[in-house]
């Protein structure tokens, strides 16, 4: 059975085309993960970063890991897809699929 706040995560993956669940915000991250992750976005050219802070809603939490299946954050959703965590987007930007995914390339 699908978590009952699976809706509410949905939402906010769809409410910015780069969405990112995080410990603390872009602007104040709390985590250095979460922190490389909204610096790499910067870097490949993302404008708009919408930050959720997971540590702020617990139960929010547990619903993102339900919906992606994927233990830890930050997690990145570029235009409504999960594209991952940290590593993965570190690893995209330097082969320049983030800023493809982006539309920055």
């Amino acid at each position: 059975m699908a978590h009952p706040l699976r809706s509410k995560v949905e939402e906010k993956v769809k409410s910015a085309p780069v969405v990112i669940f995080m410990k603390g915000t872009p602007q104040f991250p709390q985590c250095g993960f979460s922190n490389k992750a909204c610096q790499v976005l910067k870097a490949a050219g993302a404008e708009d970063i919408k930050g959720v802070d997971v540590l702020a809603d617990d139960p929010l939490w547990e619903a993102l890991e339900d919906f992606t299946q994927w233990p830890t954050v930050p997690q990145i959703f570029i235009n409504g897809q999960f594209v991952g965590g940290c590593d993965i987007v570190s690893e995209m930007h330097e082969r320049g699929e983030l800023q493809e995914a982006l539309g920055k390339k």
